[in-house]
Protein backbone atom coordinates (compact mmCIF):
# COMPACT_ATOMS: atom_id res chain seq x y z
CA UNK A 1 0.00 0.00 0.00
CA UNK A 2 1.32 3.46 -0.93
CA UNK A 3 1.76 6.34 1.47
CA UNK A 4 -1.51 7.89 0.26
CA UNK A 5 -3.46 4.74 1.06
CA UNK A 6 -1.90 4.44 4.52
CA UNK A 7 -2.72 8.03 5.40
CA UNK A 8 -6.32 7.73 4.30
CA UNK A 9 -6.68 4.34 6.02
CA UNK A 10 -5.64 5.75 9.39
CA UNK A 11 -8.03 8.68 9.03
CA UNK A 12 -10.94 6.43 8.11
CA UNK A 13 -10.31 4.13 11.11
CA UNK A 14 -10.18 7.04 13.51
CA UNK A 15 -13.36 8.57 12.13
CA UNK A 16 -15.22 5.24 12.24
CA UNK A 17 -14.18 4.83 15.85
CA UNK A 18 -15.46 8.27 16.80
CA UNK A 19 -18.77 7.94 14.98
CA UNK A 20 -19.27 4.43 16.35
CA UNK A 21 -19.14 5.85 19.85
CA UNK A 22 -22.53 7.52 19.40
CA UNK A 23 -25.90 5.81 19.91
CA UNK A 24 -27.68 4.28 16.92
CA UNK A 25 -29.91 6.74 15.06
CA UNK A 26 -33.52 5.74 14.43
CA UNK A 27 -35.08 5.91 10.97
CA UNK A 28 -38.74 6.96 11.39
CA UNK A 29 -41.21 7.55 8.58
CA UNK A 30 -43.52 10.61 8.86
CA UNK A 31 -46.50 10.04 11.13
CA UNK A 32 -48.63 12.02 8.66
CA UNK A 33 -48.24 13.95 5.38
CA UNK A 34 -50.64 16.82 4.65
CA UNK A 35 -50.54 18.66 1.30
CA UNK A 36 -52.41 21.91 0.63
CA UNK A 37 -51.41 22.68 -2.97
CA UNK A 38 -53.32 25.93 -3.50
CA UNK A 39 -50.94 26.90 -6.35
CA UNK A 40 -51.75 23.67 -8.22
CA UNK A 41 -48.11 22.94 -9.09
CA UNK A 42 -47.43 19.62 -7.34
CA UNK A 43 -47.80 16.12 -8.76
CA UNK A 44 -49.22 14.37 -5.70
CA UNK A 45 -48.90 10.93 -7.31
CA UNK A 46 -45.14 11.49 -7.18
CA UNK A 47 -44.97 13.67 -4.07
CA UNK A 48 -46.92 11.64 -1.52
CA UNK A 49 -45.11 8.28 -1.94
CA UNK A 50 -41.76 10.06 -1.90
CA UNK A 51 -42.52 11.98 1.31
CA UNK A 52 -43.99 8.96 3.08
CA UNK A 53 -40.73 7.11 2.41
CA UNK A 54 -38.50 9.84 3.92
CA UNK A 55 -36.69 8.84 7.12
CA UNK A 56 -36.73 11.26 10.07
CA UNK A 57 -34.89 10.83 13.38
CA UNK A 58 -38.09 11.38 15.40
CA UNK A 59 -41.79 10.89 14.56
CA UNK A 60 -42.66 13.99 12.54
CA UNK A 61 -45.78 15.34 10.82
CA UNK A 62 -44.99 16.86 7.41
CA UNK A 63 -47.16 19.64 5.98
CA UNK A 64 -46.73 21.14 2.51
CA UNK A 65 -48.40 24.41 1.52
CA UNK A 66 -48.23 26.22 -1.84
CA UNK A 67 -49.95 29.37 -3.05
CA UNK A 68 -49.50 31.92 -5.84
CA UNK A 69 -48.31 35.17 -4.33
CA UNK A 70 -46.11 38.06 -5.46
CA UNK A 71 -42.46 38.96 -5.08
CA UNK A 72 -43.41 41.52 -2.43
CA UNK A 73 -45.26 39.01 -0.22
CA UNK A 74 -44.07 37.80 3.17
CA UNK A 75 -44.44 34.01 2.92
CA UNK A 76 -44.09 33.69 6.71
CA UNK A 77 -47.13 35.91 7.20
CA UNK A 78 -49.09 33.96 4.58
CA UNK A 79 -48.38 30.52 6.09
CA UNK A 80 -49.43 31.77 9.53
CA UNK A 81 -52.66 33.27 8.08
CA UNK A 82 -53.43 29.96 6.34
CA UNK A 83 -52.74 27.89 9.46
CA UNK A 84 -54.93 30.10 11.66
CA UNK A 85 -57.79 29.95 9.12
CA UNK A 86 -57.67 26.32 7.98
CA UNK A 87 -55.21 24.31 10.09
CA UNK A 88 -55.27 25.50 13.72
CA UNK A 89 -53.82 22.07 14.58
CA UNK A 90 -50.53 23.34 13.14
CA UNK A 91 -50.29 25.90 15.96
CA UNK A 92 -49.48 25.28 19.63
CA UNK A 93 -52.23 25.47 22.26
CA UNK A 94 -51.11 28.93 23.43
CA UNK A 95 -51.13 30.24 19.83
CA UNK A 96 -47.54 31.47 20.02
CA UNK A 97 -45.55 28.67 18.35
CA UNK A 98 -45.86 25.95 15.75
CA UNK A 99 -47.19 22.66 17.10
CA UNK A 100 -44.73 20.11 18.45
CA UNK A 101 -43.68 17.34 16.06
CA UNK A 102 -44.49 19.50 12.99
CA UNK A 103 -42.38 20.36 9.92
CA UNK A 104 -43.99 22.71 7.35
CA UNK A 105 -42.55 23.26 3.89
CA UNK A 106 -44.08 26.22 1.99
CA UNK A 107 -43.69 27.35 -1.63
CA UNK A 108 -44.79 30.39 -3.63
CA UNK A 109 -43.89 29.58 -7.27
CA UNK A 110 -45.08 32.96 -8.61
CA UNK A 111 -43.53 35.24 -5.98
CA UNK A 112 -40.59 32.78 -5.95
CA UNK A 113 -40.29 32.21 -2.19
CA UNK A 114 -39.64 29.04 -0.20
CA UNK A 115 -40.15 28.70 3.57
CA UNK A 116 -39.56 26.17 6.35
CA UNK A 117 -41.29 26.11 9.76
CA UNK A 118 -40.98 23.74 12.75
CA UNK A 119 -42.41 22.99 16.15
CA UNK A 120 -40.17 23.84 19.10
CA UNK A 121 -39.11 20.20 19.47
CA UNK A 122 -38.15 20.02 15.79
CA UNK A 123 -36.56 23.42 15.23
CA UNK A 124 -33.10 23.87 13.72
CA UNK A 125 -30.77 26.86 13.46
CA UNK A 126 -31.29 29.67 10.93
CA UNK A 127 -28.29 28.43 8.98
CA UNK A 128 -29.80 24.94 8.79
CA UNK A 129 -33.13 26.38 7.65
CA UNK A 130 -31.22 28.13 4.85
CA UNK A 131 -29.57 24.79 4.05
CA UNK A 132 -32.98 23.09 3.72
CA UNK A 133 -34.33 25.85 1.49
CA UNK A 134 -31.18 25.93 -0.65
CA UNK A 135 -31.54 22.19 -1.31
CA UNK A 136 -34.68 22.95 -3.31
CA UNK A 137 -33.75 26.16 -5.13
CA UNK A 138 -31.91 24.87 -8.20
CA UNK A 139 -34.90 22.65 -8.96
CA UNK A 140 -37.37 25.46 -8.28
CA UNK A 141 -35.46 27.80 -10.60
CA UNK A 142 -36.03 25.20 -13.31
CA UNK A 143 -39.77 25.03 -12.39
CA UNK A 144 -39.43 21.48 -11.04
CA UNK A 145 -41.82 22.16 -8.17
CA UNK A 146 -42.51 18.59 -7.08
CA UNK A 147 -38.87 17.50 -7.23
CA UNK A 148 -37.72 20.64 -5.42
CA UNK A 149 -40.24 20.10 -2.64
CA UNK A 150 -39.08 16.51 -2.18
CA UNK A 151 -35.42 17.59 -2.13
CA UNK A 152 -36.09 20.26 0.50
CA UNK A 153 -38.03 17.94 2.78
CA UNK A 154 -35.40 15.21 2.48
CA UNK A 155 -32.75 17.72 3.54
CA UNK A 156 -34.96 18.77 6.42
CA UNK A 157 -35.22 15.13 7.56
CA UNK A 158 -31.42 14.93 7.58
CA UNK A 159 -31.09 17.99 9.85
CA UNK A 160 -34.12 17.94 12.17
CA UNK A 161 -33.20 16.25 15.50
CA UNK A 162 -29.89 15.18 13.94
CA UNK A 163 -27.73 13.19 16.43
CA UNK A 164 -24.70 15.13 17.60
CA UNK A 165 -22.24 12.69 16.06
CA UNK A 166 -23.78 13.18 12.59
CA UNK A 167 -23.71 16.95 12.67
CA UNK A 168 -21.45 18.85 10.32
CA UNK A 169 -19.92 20.70 13.27
CA UNK A 170 -18.87 17.48 14.97
CA UNK A 171 -17.51 15.89 11.79
CA UNK A 172 -15.55 19.01 10.90
CA UNK A 173 -14.16 19.33 14.41
CA UNK A 174 -13.25 15.65 14.59
CA UNK A 175 -11.61 15.71 11.20
CA UNK A 176 -9.69 18.87 12.04
CA UNK A 177 -8.58 17.68 15.48
CA UNK A 178 -7.71 14.07 14.75
CA UNK A 179 -6.46 14.15 11.20
CA UNK A 180 -5.05 17.62 10.56
CA UNK A 181 -1.57 16.32 9.89
CA UNK A 182 -2.77 13.38 7.82
CA UNK A 183 -5.14 15.53 5.80
CA UNK A 184 -2.40 18.08 5.24
CA UNK A 185 -0.05 15.42 3.94
CA UNK A 186 -2.75 13.88 1.78
CA UNK A 187 -3.75 17.27 0.42
CA UNK A 188 -0.15 18.06 -0.44
CA UNK A 189 0.22 14.77 -2.29
CA UNK A 190 -3.05 15.24 -4.15
CA UNK A 191 -2.12 18.75 -5.26
CA UNK A 192 1.24 17.58 -6.55
CA UNK A 193 -0.32 14.61 -8.35
CA UNK A 194 -3.00 16.74 -10.01
CA UNK A 195 -0.45 19.37 -10.96
CA UNK A 196 1.76 16.74 -12.59
CA UNK A 197 -1.20 15.32 -14.55
CA UNK A 198 -2.18 18.83 -15.67
CA UNK A 199 1.38 19.65 -16.71
CA UNK A 200 1.62 16.52 -18.83
CA UNK A 201 -1.67 17.28 -20.59
CA UNK A 202 -0.57 20.82 -21.34
CA UNK A 203 2.81 19.56 -22.52
CA UNK A 204 1.14 17.15 -24.94
CA UNK A 205 -1.11 19.93 -26.22
CA UNK A 206 1.83 22.26 -26.72
CA UNK A 207 3.95 19.60 -28.45
CA UNK A 208 1.17 18.75 -30.93
CA UNK A 209 0.72 22.40 -31.92
CA UNK A 210 4.45 23.16 -31.98
CA UNK A 211 5.10 20.13 -34.23
CA UNK A 212 2.44 21.31 -36.68
CA UNK A 213 3.89 24.82 -36.80
CA UNK A 214 7.46 23.56 -37.24
CA UNK A 215 6.51 21.13 -39.99
CA UNK A 216 4.60 23.83 -41.92
CA UNK A 217 7.06 26.67 -41.28
CA UNK A 218 8.37 26.90 -44.86
CA UNK A 219 4.89 26.51 -46.34
CA UNK A 220 3.62 29.29 -44.05
CA UNK A 221 6.37 31.62 -45.32
CA UNK A 222 5.50 30.78 -48.94
CA UNK A 223 1.81 31.43 -48.27
CA UNK A 224 2.57 34.76 -46.62
CA UNK A 225 4.82 35.84 -49.53
CA UNK A 226 1.97 35.43 -52.02
CA UNK A 227 -0.83 37.10 -50.03
CA UNK A 228 -1.79 40.33 -51.86
CA UNK A 229 -0.82 43.12 -49.50
CA UNK A 230 -3.15 45.52 -51.33
CA UNK A 231 -6.13 43.54 -50.09
CA UNK A 232 -7.75 44.95 -46.93
CA UNK A 233 -7.89 41.49 -45.41
CA UNK A 234 -4.56 40.33 -46.80
CA UNK A 235 -2.77 43.38 -45.39
CA UNK A 236 -4.23 42.84 -41.92
CA UNK A 237 -3.26 39.15 -41.88
CA UNK A 238 0.25 40.03 -43.04
CA UNK A 239 0.59 42.41 -40.10
CA UNK A 240 0.03 39.43 -37.82
CA UNK A 241 2.54 37.40 -39.83
CA UNK A 242 5.31 39.94 -39.38
CA UNK A 243 5.65 38.87 -35.75
CA UNK A 244 5.19 35.18 -36.58
CA UNK A 245 8.89 34.21 -36.57
CA UNK A 246 9.54 36.17 -33.37
CA UNK A 247 6.70 34.38 -31.65
CA UNK A 248 7.86 31.06 -33.05
CA UNK A 249 11.33 31.65 -31.58
CA UNK A 250 9.69 32.47 -28.22
CA UNK A 251 7.73 29.21 -28.38
CA UNK A 252 10.96 27.37 -29.22
CA UNK A 253 12.61 28.77 -26.12
CA UNK A 254 9.62 27.75 -24.01
CA UNK A 255 9.73 24.28 -25.55
CA UNK A 256 13.35 23.87 -24.50
CA UNK A 257 12.55 25.05 -20.97
CA UNK A 258 9.60 22.73 -20.39
CA UNK A 259 11.29 19.68 -21.88
CA UNK A 260 14.17 20.18 -19.46
CA UNK A 261 11.77 19.70 -16.52
CA UNK A 262 11.84 16.40 -14.67
CA UNK A 263 8.70 14.50 -13.60
CA UNK A 264 9.19 15.95 -10.13
CA UNK A 265 9.46 19.46 -11.58
CA UNK A 266 6.13 18.99 -13.37
CA UNK A 267 4.45 18.57 -9.96
CA UNK A 268 5.11 22.21 -9.07
CA UNK A 269 2.49 24.81 -9.83
CA UNK A 270 4.88 27.50 -11.17
CA UNK A 271 6.04 24.96 -13.75
CA UNK A 272 2.43 24.12 -14.66
CA UNK A 273 1.97 27.80 -15.49
CA UNK A 274 5.14 27.69 -17.61
CA UNK A 275 3.96 24.60 -19.53
CA UNK A 276 0.53 26.17 -20.08
CA UNK A 277 2.19 29.30 -21.44
CA UNK A 278 4.11 27.12 -23.93
CA UNK A 279 0.92 25.28 -24.95
CA UNK A 280 -1.07 28.51 -25.43
CA UNK A 281 1.70 30.14 -27.48
CA UNK A 282 2.05 27.09 -29.73
CA UNK A 283 -1.72 26.67 -30.17
CA UNK A 284 -2.16 30.29 -31.26
CA UNK A 285 0.69 29.97 -33.77
CA UNK A 286 -0.85 26.76 -35.09
CA UNK A 287 -4.17 28.53 -35.63
CA UNK A 288 -2.49 31.56 -37.24
CA UNK A 289 -0.55 29.55 -39.80
CA UNK A 290 -3.85 27.95 -40.87
CA UNK A 291 -5.36 31.41 -41.30
CA UNK A 292 -2.36 32.54 -43.38
CA UNK A 293 -2.84 29.50 -45.62
CA UNK A 294 -6.60 30.17 -45.96
CA UNK A 295 -6.03 33.86 -46.70
CA UNK A 296 -3.61 33.00 -49.50
CA UNK A 297 -5.89 30.31 -50.96
CA UNK A 298 -9.05 32.46 -50.84
CA UNK A 299 -7.68 35.81 -52.01
CA UNK A 300 -5.67 34.23 -54.84
CA UNK A 301 -8.42 31.68 -55.67
CA UNK A 302 -6.04 28.79 -55.23
CA UNK A 303 -7.09 25.19 -55.69
CA UNK A 304 -8.27 24.95 -52.06
CA UNK A 305 -10.23 28.22 -52.01
CA UNK A 306 -13.60 26.49 -51.50
CA UNK A 307 -12.43 24.69 -48.36
CA UNK A 308 -10.85 27.92 -47.11
CA UNK A 309 -14.11 29.82 -47.68
CA UNK A 310 -16.07 27.11 -45.91
CA UNK A 311 -13.85 27.54 -42.85
CA UNK A 312 -14.63 31.28 -42.86
CA UNK A 313 -18.36 30.51 -42.81
CA UNK A 314 -18.05 27.92 -40.03
CA UNK A 315 -18.27 30.29 -36.99
CA UNK A 316 -21.34 32.02 -38.47
CA UNK A 317 -23.00 28.71 -39.31
CA UNK A 318 -22.37 27.51 -35.74
CA UNK A 319 -24.02 30.66 -34.35
CA UNK A 320 -27.08 30.20 -36.54
CA UNK A 321 -27.33 26.52 -35.59
CA UNK A 322 -27.21 27.41 -31.88
CA UNK A 323 -29.98 30.01 -32.00
CA UNK A 324 -32.91 27.64 -31.48
CA UNK A 325 -31.38 26.11 -28.36
CA UNK A 326 -30.77 29.61 -27.02
CA UNK A 327 -34.36 30.66 -27.69
CA UNK A 328 -36.01 27.49 -26.38
CA UNK A 329 -34.21 27.45 -23.03
CA UNK A 330 -35.92 28.50 -19.82
CA UNK A 331 -36.10 32.32 -19.65
CA UNK A 332 -34.95 32.39 -23.29
CA UNK A 333 -37.95 34.57 -24.33
CA UNK A 334 -38.50 32.36 -27.35
CA UNK A 335 -41.91 33.86 -28.13
CA UNK A 336 -40.72 37.48 -28.14
CA UNK A 337 -40.41 39.93 -31.03
CA UNK A 338 -36.61 39.86 -30.78
CA UNK A 339 -36.67 36.04 -30.95
CA UNK A 340 -38.77 36.21 -34.12
CA UNK A 341 -36.24 38.63 -35.60
CA UNK A 342 -33.41 36.19 -34.86
CA UNK A 343 -35.27 33.28 -36.45
CA UNK A 344 -36.08 35.34 -39.54
CA UNK A 345 -32.44 36.41 -39.80
CA UNK A 346 -31.31 32.80 -39.53
CA UNK A 347 -33.49 31.69 -42.45
CA UNK A 348 -32.40 34.64 -44.56
CA UNK A 349 -28.70 34.14 -43.75
CA UNK A 350 -28.74 30.46 -44.66
CA UNK A 351 -30.01 31.42 -48.13
CA UNK A 352 -27.54 34.30 -48.38
CA UNK A 353 -24.54 32.06 -47.62
CA UNK A 354 -25.48 29.77 -50.48
CA UNK A 355 -25.75 32.78 -52.80
CA UNK A 356 -22.40 34.23 -51.73
CA UNK A 357 -20.69 30.89 -52.31
CA UNK A 358 -22.29 30.50 -55.74
CA UNK A 359 -21.31 34.04 -56.78
CA UNK A 360 -17.78 33.52 -55.48
CA UNK A 361 -17.47 30.32 -57.51
CA UNK A 362 -18.67 32.15 -60.64
CA UNK A 363 -16.29 35.09 -59.98
CA UNK A 364 -19.35 37.34 -59.82
CA UNK A 365 -17.98 38.79 -56.58
CA UNK A 366 -14.43 39.12 -55.27
CA UNK A 367 -13.18 37.30 -52.16
CA UNK A 368 -12.98 40.69 -50.40
CA UNK A 369 -16.66 41.34 -51.19
CA UNK A 370 -17.62 37.90 -49.90
CA UNK A 371 -15.72 38.56 -46.66
CA UNK A 372 -17.37 41.99 -46.37
CA UNK A 373 -20.80 40.39 -46.65
CA UNK A 374 -19.91 37.82 -44.03
CA UNK A 375 -18.61 40.54 -41.72
CA UNK A 376 -21.80 42.59 -42.19
CA UNK A 377 -24.00 39.56 -41.50
CA UNK A 378 -22.13 38.71 -38.32
CA UNK A 379 -22.34 42.36 -37.26
CA UNK A 380 -26.10 42.29 -37.83
CA UNK A 381 -26.39 39.09 -35.79
CA UNK A 382 -24.45 40.79 -33.00
CA UNK A 383 -26.98 43.63 -32.94
CA UNK A 384 -29.93 41.23 -32.94
CA UNK A 385 -28.38 39.29 -30.05
CA UNK A 386 -27.89 42.53 -28.10
CA UNK A 387 -31.57 43.40 -28.66
CA UNK A 388 -32.60 39.94 -27.48
CA UNK A 389 -30.34 40.29 -24.46
CA UNK A 390 -32.41 43.32 -23.46
CA UNK A 391 -35.57 41.21 -23.85
CA UNK A 392 -34.40 38.30 -21.66
CA UNK A 393 -33.01 40.68 -19.04
CA UNK A 394 -36.33 42.51 -18.90
CA UNK A 395 -38.13 39.17 -18.55
CA UNK A 396 -35.91 37.75 -15.80
CA UNK A 397 -34.93 40.79 -13.72
CA UNK A 398 -37.43 41.99 -11.12
CA UNK A 399 -35.98 45.47 -10.73
CA UNK A 400 -33.37 47.80 -12.18
CA UNK A 401 -30.69 46.60 -9.79
CA UNK A 402 -31.01 43.03 -11.09
CA UNK A 403 -31.20 44.26 -14.69
CA UNK A 404 -28.00 46.24 -14.20
CA UNK A 405 -26.28 43.16 -12.76
CA UNK A 406 -27.30 41.06 -15.78
CA UNK A 407 -26.31 43.74 -18.31
CA UNK A 408 -22.89 43.95 -16.70
CA UNK A 409 -22.37 40.18 -17.10
CA UNK A 410 -23.51 40.32 -20.73
CA UNK A 411 -21.15 43.19 -21.49
CA UNK A 412 -18.27 41.47 -19.71
CA UNK A 413 -18.87 38.29 -21.71
CA UNK A 414 -18.75 40.20 -24.99
CA UNK A 415 -15.65 42.12 -23.91
CA UNK A 416 -14.02 38.73 -23.58
CA UNK A 417 -12.51 37.99 -20.19
CA UNK A 418 -10.78 34.72 -21.16
CA UNK A 419 -10.36 33.57 -17.55
CA UNK A 420 -14.07 33.96 -16.76
CA UNK A 421 -15.77 33.24 -20.06
CA UNK A 422 -13.30 31.06 -21.93
CA UNK A 423 -12.93 33.45 -24.86
CA UNK A 424 -10.26 32.28 -27.30
CA UNK A 425 -8.72 33.34 -30.58
CA UNK A 426 -11.02 32.50 -33.51
CA UNK A 427 -8.95 30.79 -36.24
CA UNK A 428 -10.50 32.63 -39.20
CA UNK A 429 -9.68 35.62 -41.36
CA UNK A 430 -12.33 37.78 -39.66
CA UNK A 431 -11.20 36.51 -36.26
CA UNK A 432 -7.65 37.61 -37.09
CA UNK A 433 -8.55 40.99 -38.59
CA UNK A 434 -11.08 42.01 -35.91
CA UNK A 435 -10.67 41.88 -32.12
CA UNK A 436 -12.40 39.10 -30.17
CA UNK A 437 -15.08 41.45 -28.83
CA UNK A 438 -16.13 42.71 -32.28
CA UNK A 439 -18.75 40.00 -32.84
CA UNK A 440 -21.34 38.97 -30.23
CA UNK A 441 -21.67 35.21 -30.70
CA UNK A 442 -24.25 32.72 -29.43
CA UNK A 443 -21.76 30.97 -27.06
CA UNK A 444 -20.81 34.39 -25.67
CA UNK A 445 -24.49 35.28 -25.21
CA UNK A 446 -25.08 31.99 -23.35
CA UNK A 447 -22.04 32.50 -21.11
CA UNK A 448 -23.07 36.02 -20.16
CA UNK A 449 -26.70 35.08 -19.61
CA UNK A 450 -25.85 32.02 -17.49
CA UNK A 451 -23.52 34.09 -15.32
CA UNK A 452 -26.09 36.88 -15.04
CA UNK A 453 -28.89 34.52 -14.00
CA UNK A 454 -26.59 32.84 -11.48
CA UNK A 455 -25.55 36.20 -9.98
CA UNK A 456 -29.13 37.43 -9.69
CA UNK A 457 -30.38 34.11 -8.29
CA UNK A 458 -27.63 34.11 -5.66
CA UNK A 459 -28.51 37.66 -4.70
CA UNK A 460 -32.17 36.73 -4.40
CA UNK A 461 -31.41 33.68 -2.30
CA UNK A 462 -29.30 35.71 0.09
CA UNK A 463 -32.27 37.53 1.65
CA UNK A 464 -33.84 35.58 4.52
CA UNK A 465 -37.11 36.74 6.14
CA UNK A 466 -37.77 35.63 9.72
CA UNK A 467 -40.69 37.77 10.94
CA UNK A 468 -44.43 37.10 10.51
CA UNK A 469 -45.46 40.59 9.44
CA UNK A 470 -47.90 43.04 10.95
CA UNK A 471 -50.67 40.43 11.26
CA UNK A 472 -48.46 37.96 13.12
CA UNK A 473 -48.90 39.67 16.47
CA UNK A 474 -46.84 38.00 19.18
CA UNK A 475 -46.44 34.74 17.25
CA UNK A 476 -42.79 33.61 17.39
CA UNK A 477 -42.73 30.11 15.91
CA UNK A 478 -39.45 28.86 14.46
CA UNK A 479 -39.33 29.52 10.72
CA UNK A 480 -38.06 31.63 7.86
CA UNK A 481 -38.34 32.09 4.10
CA UNK A 482 -36.09 33.21 1.25
CA UNK A 483 -36.24 33.92 -2.47
CA UNK A 484 -34.99 31.78 -5.34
Amino acid sequence: MGIMGKILGVVVLVMVGLVGAGPAALAVRPVDVVVADRAGVLDQNTLLPALRAVDFYQPTKVAVYTYNGTAADNLNEEILRFARAEHPDWISADGQKWADGLFIFALDPVGRHVGTYMGEDRKVSLGQRDDIQNASKDLFRDAQWTEGTIAGIKRGAELINQPWYRSAAFLITAWTTVSAAAAGAAGWLIVRWRTRIGSRKELARGDASYANVSMDLQVTELNANTIPESSRYGGSVLEKHRTFLTRYNTATGLSQQVHALSSRDLSRRPNLRLVRKYADASAELDALDDVIADTNALLNRGSSWAAAWDRQLAPFRADLAGLEQLLSRRHGAGDSVTAAALRSFREQSQREMERWTSELADSAISPETALDRLRDARTQLSELLKNHADTVIEGFARNEKEAKMMRKEMESAQAGSKAKYGRAYEPSILGTVYPSYYFFSVPTFNSGFNTGVSSVSSARGGGTTTGYGSSGGSFSGSGSSSGF
